[in-house]
């Protein structure tokens, strides 16, 4: 980081996004030897002038601002109170049966699908002492009575041996609080205070899935502040390492705040017209300060290159916009596309991230393209100032050496190119092994920390009461029939080699249902083969299975359907993106199937760690030996992402290295040298804020921000630095091959800089190019030249 550091006036840059769209002699690569302006790279290329972009974002600079902030407040206002209209995030797929038979239960048979649970605890007496029953009858009877509340039954009113615990010391009152989400936490927030607690003879505790999930939506906005407040100065302290100046380092987190505002005030109108799950905020603020400092970073450290020499702040803004600025572009499109993949699938869970994810991409790349443009401009040259590092010091500033480590590193791997990419291709498939593994399940009540109530009440219940309440198996039946043909389909359910018991049918009109016990666990192999089992009865009538188990069926059945056209949507987009971005057809192969590499690490590390329970003592939470079916889908679309994010820059500037050069492996160097240590130092920033995120006390967001943070630190440290040199090595210039028709397409609508291409073939005009000489271009570069060239 070092290096980073002091380079940062001293002639390095971000990855350039311009003229990466042509071929060597053709492209538009900025020919910059160690002070990033063109006229420093020897005189005869014209300096940048104020395109129409730059003009239009920098005319009215301290307008630009004043409307930024007007903007920032109004999103303020806009955004306040989302998370109080935000839902905990359905899993389940809306169009499937267990969906359409759950909602119809609860509106037919609300005592089918109890939601609210009392534990009621008589230490050492029994629940059948008469002071306790008598006490557990007064609180079903005022529970029966409360408004919103349907469907109350309890031990003591109907004697099932289900709701008492084994030991007789601890028993049930099961209930049904009626509305959406937010109604039924108004419900339970009203009545909860006045049944907790200590109440005569006996301790009542409250559990159930509304109590769950309202206990973890708190937790979640607790955790988000928390989260907050440790990544924000950690961050501020790395960014100033990075830049030296604090005045440079707060613009990064001015541009994350704007994006973060902005899309809580997306998300607040996208709640009017559909539902938004509260862990998407944890993900606009891991993106909205991630993304920002990224973009920013390399926005601001072009700029500062471009100042190094005469170059006035306004030329340097153009400087930067032509080349930063549209690879920045680029990156958010890119990001963008990952994370619209999830609104392919149904669970609105995984759509709500999508919404969070898309506007908190866009609204940082705006903000760094538009609003820290017009900040430059007014710095200018103060945006050096208060050089912090200086107090550190010693002696006068050196500058590095010509190539620095990243060069040194891109010569030792592309070297022994084989080698590295076998051994760090091994390691990443080993580190992913564990993935094989893995179980899915459904989130429930372990998703909060071990001493939260709700998560205590089905903790008692999963260990002290017979046949696991709440984790059968309900076929509703719908269509008039006989008492017979109910008996004869009862008979032929219990007959199953899966089932304990079969209970009902419970008869209203012409729907009833019948509840089903199956061996085991509620949501274990058992449990969903039951479920395909049972759909395949023959009935005399529309029979609808649900339960725990089947919507974790259907929600698997959900994703599998999609999964093929997401991933297909991710790699057909981002394939024709960095084909745009470099005009080879190779490429854009390489960077998606070296992305979904750099995932196996996340991957592996999330069933050892989270589903087999190592490190759980460590990282204080509680396995339920699965992974929530939706995980790994989130997971996968934002680290894709953010990975494609350090991919384009890298790739930008290796396309600007052989464009000026027609020297693959120049290129190459050229393009690590140039972001290796930004793109390090950008990740490290990153994992920090997913680090933050990961302190949350639910595991299923603890799980999303280490899990991202391994993946950002893998692809920056390993794939970046590694595994990519070395395979654009073996492949030589066939990297750069494309066939006819698709080059002509790149040059009409690849990104390229029309003035750098213009000055780029005049050069070739005034020199032939080596190929047409001859000359081997896969060479190993004399370090001198290739030093000199850098």
């Amino acid at each position: 980081m070092t290096e980073v550091n002091d380079r940062a006036a001293g002639g390095t840059g971000e990855a350039v996004g311009a003229g990466a769209g042509a071929g060597p002699g053709q492209g538009a690569g900025r020919p910059e030897e160690g002070s990033g302006s063109p006229d420093r790279a020897g005189g005869d290329e014209p300096r940048a002038r104020p395109g129409g972009w730059t003009r239009f974002v920098t005319a009215r600079p301290r307008l630009s601002l004043l409307l930024a902030l007007l903007l920032a407040a109004l999103a303020v206002v806009a955004g306040n109170g989302v998370a109080d209209r935000l839902g905990s995030g359905s899993w389940q797929d809306p169009a499937a049966e267990s969906t359409y038979a759950t909602q119809a239960l609860e509106r037919e048979f609300p005592a089918s699908q109890p939601n609210l649970l009392l534990l009621l605890d008589a230490g050492s007496r029994s629940v059948d002492d008469p002071a306790v029953a008598a006490e557990a009858k007064r609180l079903t009877a005022r529970l029966a009575g409360e408004p919103g509340v349907t469907g109350v039954g309890s031990y003591w009113r109907s004697g099932a041996p289900a709701l008492r615990a084994k030991d007789g010391h601890e028993a049930l009152i099961a209930a049904h609080i009626t509305g959406e989400e937010k109604a039924a936490n108004d419900t339970l927030d009203r009545i909860a205070p006045h049944y907790r607690g200590t109440r005569g003879p006996v301790v009542v505790r409250i559990g159930g899935p509304v109590a769950v999930r309202s206990e973890m939506e708190t937790t979640i906005r607790e955790d988000l502040t928390s989260a907050e407040i440790i990544a924000l100065p950690i961050t501020l302290v790395l960014l100033v390492m990075v830049f030296g100046s604090a005045v440079a380092a707060m613009l990064p987190l001015g541009v994350g705040i704007v994006a973060i505002l902005g899309t809580n005030a997306v998300l607040r109108g996208i709640t009017s017209f559909t539902d938004v799950s509260v862990f998407a905020l944890n993900l606009t603020t891991a993106l909205g300060l991630g993304l920002a400092i990224d973009y920013a970073l390399f926005i601001v450290r072009r700029f500062r290159e471009e100042l190094v020499g005469d170059a006035t702040p306004l030329e340097a803004v153009a400087a930067t916009l032509r080349t930063a600025g549209r690879t920045v572009l680029f990156s958010a499109l890119t990001v963008a596309v990952s994370l619209a993949a999830m609104l392919v699938f149904p669970q609105y869970f995984l759509r709500s991230f999508a919404y969070a994810g898309i506007a908190v991409v866009l609204l940082a790349a705006g903000a760094a393209l538009v609003l820290l443009p017009a900040a430059l401009v007014l710095l200018g040259h103060r945006v050096n100032a208060l050089d912090l590092r200086r107090l550190f010091r010693r002696g006068p500033r050196r500058e590095p050496a010509a190539g620095g480590g990243w060069s040194r590193v891109a010569t030792l791997v592309m070297r022994r190119a084989p080698l590295f990419a076998a051994a760090t291709t091994a390691g990443l498939v080993i580190l992913g092994l564990p993935f094989l593994g893995v179980k899915f399940g459904t989130a429930d009540d372990r998703q909060l920390p071990s001493g939260a109530e709700s998560h205590v009440v089905q903790q008692h219940i999963r260990d002290g009461f017979p046949g696991t309440p709440g984790g059968g198996l309900e076929v509703l039946a719908e269509g008039r029939a006989t008492a017979a043909q109910y008996a004869a389909y009862k008979d032929r359910v219990a007959r199953l080699p899966e089932v304990v018991r079969v209970d009902g049918p419970l008869v209203q009109g012409d729907k009833a249902y019948f509840t089903v016990q199956p061996r085991g666990e509620a949501v274990d192999a058992d449990a969903q083969r039951l479920v395909g089992d049972l759909r395949a009865v023959p009935a005399p009538f529309e029979a609808s299975v649900t339960g725990t188990a089947t919507v974790l069926v259907d929600s698997k059945h959900a994703i599998a359907d999609r999964l093929p056209w997401a991933a297909g949507f991710i790699a057909a987009v981002t394939l024709l993106l960095v084909f745009l971005l470099t005009g080879s057809v190779l490429i854009p192969v390489q960077a998606v199937l070296l992305n979904a590499l750099s995932l196996t690490a996340m991957f592996g590390a999330v069933v050892w760690v989270f589903q087999d329970g190592h490190l759980s003592g460590l990282l204080g939470f509680t396995s339920p030996g699965s992974i929530e079916t939706t995980l790994p889908v989130l997971m996968f679309c934002v680290a894709f992402g953010l990975s494609m994010d350090y991919g384009v820059f890298l790739l930008s500037r290796i396309k600007e290295g052989y464009d000026r050069t027609g020297d693959h492996r120049e290129a190459v160097r050229f393009g690590l040298q140039r972001t290796g240590g930004l793109i390090t130092a950008a990740a490290v920033i990153l994992a920090v804020v997913m680090v933050a995120i990961g302190t949350s006390r639910v595991t299923n967001t603890k799980m999303l921000g280490l899990g991202i943070a391994l993946a950002v630190l893998m692809d920056a440290m390993v794939v970046r630095s590694l595994l990519v040199p070395a395979v654009m090595r073996m492949t030589g210039r066939a990297t750069w091959w494309a066939p006819a028709p698709l080059r002509a397409f790149h040059q009409r609508f690849g990104l390229r800089d029309e003035e750098s291409v213009a000055a780029v073939e005049e050069k070739v005009e005034e020199k032939p190019d080596d190929r047409e000489r001859g000359v081997d271009l896969n060479r190993e570069p004399d370090r001198d030249t290739a030093g000199a060239r850098g």
